[in-house]
C-alpha cells in the first residue's frame, strides 16, 4: 500500500502542508507522547534524524494522546518540551488520533499498509512506528518496545 503525499498535516507551529515536502525520501513516522515511559527513544530518533537525513531519512513525529493521556500540553508545551529535553529537530506535526472514528488519514493509510498482530489495524501504543520506502510504500510496522537504534539497518537497507 501507497501513502497519499497530498494528506494535509499541520505542523506544530500551526502550518497546514502536505507531505509531498517528504516524496522520495524514506520515512519514518511515529505517534510520540511526551509522558510516556518509551518517551526517551526521542533522542535515537533524532540520531537517526541527524546521521541518516542527508541520505535521505525524514523523521516524522505525530503526537497523540489517545494512550494514557500521555500527550496532554498544547503545540507549544510539545514543542518546547521536544526541543529543551531531547532537542529534536526533526519534523513534528500537530496531535492527532491514530484510533478509532476520527484516525489522521495517514495512520489510516500506514495500518492498512502494515497490519499489526494476527492482521489487526489497532495501534496499541505510544512511539508505534512505521518505515515507508522511496516509493512511498508501507514496508514494516514496529511495536513500541522496538527501538529506533533496532530499525536503523531496515532503514539504511531502503537508503
Amino acid at each position: 500500500m501507497k501513502i497519499n503525499y497530498t494528506v494535509p498535516v499541520t505542523t506544530l507551529e500551526g502550518q497546514d502542508t502536505n507531505l509531498s515536502d517528504f516524496e522520495g525520501k524514506v520515512l519514518l513516522v511515529v505517534n510520540t507522547a511526551s509522558q510516556c515511559g518509551f518517551t526517551y527513544q526521542y533522542k535515537q530518533l533524532e540520531s537517526l534524524h541527524s546521521s541518516l537525513g542527508n541520505q535521505g531519512l525524514a523523521v516524522l513525529g505525530f503526537p497523540c494522546n489517545q494512550f494514557g493521556g500521555q500527550e496532554p500540553g498544547t503545540s507549544n508545551d510539545i514543542q518546547s518540551f521536544c526541543e529543551l529535553r531531547y532537542g529534536v529537530t526533526f519534523p513534528m506535526f500537530e496531535k492527532v488520533d491514530v484510533n478509532g472514528r476520527n484516525t489522521h488519514p495517514l495512520f489510516r493509510q500506514l495500518k492498512q499498509g502494515a497490519p499489526g498482530v494476527l492482521g489487526s489495524q489497532s495501534i496499541k501504543w505510544n512511539f508505534t512506528k512505521f518505515l515507508v520506502d522511496r516509493n512511498g510504500e508501507v514496508v514494516k510496522r514496529y511495536s513500541s518496545s522496538t527501538t529506533p537504534r533496532q530499525i536503523q539497518r531496515d532503514i539504511e537497507g531502503l537508503l
